[in-house]
């Protein structure tokens, strides 16, 4: 990585969101430079590109993450949404591609959501369906509620399948996630021992994030990508976890 880059590094995750027109005004250089430039860093694992724009992998901003493979986690949304009965109540944690199986499942109108995500409480809040919110500390980026409340709740309250964000996946570490008070609540998620599913795009895999939420084989579910690697699929069925790929 040159100096430019780095520059340009240092903007995308200041910003948390950059306009590629923003970057050609602040660097003083070609539009054609800026974006071989973005390519490199997003090959290089350090942003994601969007239309126009450059998003920082470091932004917990659920908004700005919606972006990022979209239509693959509308699909990933819409299959899971396919592995709930009618009237059953599920958990949904967190994460963009939760937030849009949240959606699919409210406009269904037959099912009960429990969520810790003030995020997905107010995408939904035109719906008709029922959501229960609970308690914690409010994570103003991410919109989440955390800490010893938030597992009391979970502790004391119930359903028959919960749906969890990650934020990488390795065979040495398991699934992980970059925040240690989500994964400590996806801890206790999992503690319920009901059916977990995770749902995530092939992005995730081959990184490692400070906390693990948990033993791989207390995930029922994986739902994910087809460009998710072979061999990462293969460990996790030997870990008698179902894989589902669209």
């Amino acid at each position: 990585m040159n100096s430019r880059q780095s520059e340009i590094l240092h903007l995308v995750n200041k910003a948390n969101r950059i306009q590629v027109s923003e970057l050609i005004e602040i660097i003083g250089v070609s539009g054609v430079t800026i974006r071989q430039d973005l390519n490199f860093l997003e090959q290089s694992g350090y942003l994601k590109r969007v239309h126009g724009a450059a998003i920082s992998l470091q932004n917990d901003n659920i908004d700005s993450r919606l972006e990022v493979s979209f239509d693959i986690k509308q699909t990933l949304a819409e299959k899971a949404s396919e592995l709930v009965s009618p009237h059953e109540t599920v958990l949904i944690e967190g994460g963009s591609a939760n937030a849009l199986l949240a959606r699919v499942l409210a406009d269904r109108g037959d099912v009960t959501i429990i969520t810790p995500s003030a995020y997905i409480a107010h995408l939904l809040r035109n719906t008709s369906a029922n959501i229960i919110l609970l308690g914690g500390v409010y994570q103003h980026q991410a919109e989440s509620l955390v800490g010893p409340l938030t597992k009391i709740c979970i502790e004391h309250i119930h359903f028959s399948t919960a749906f969890l964000g990650i934020d990488g996946f390795h065979q040495d570490t398991g699934f992980t996630s970059c925040d240690m008070m989500r994964a400590d609540i996806a801890s206790a998620i999992l503690a319920k021992k009901r059916r977990n599913i995770i749902l995530t795009d092939s992005s995730k895999f081959g990184k490692i994030f400070p906390s693990t939420i948990g033993a791989t084989t207390s995930i029922s579910i994986l739902l994910t990508d087809g460009k998710a690697p072979a061999s990462d699929i293969e460990y996790l069925k030997n870990q008698n976890v179902e894989v589902y790929t669209v």
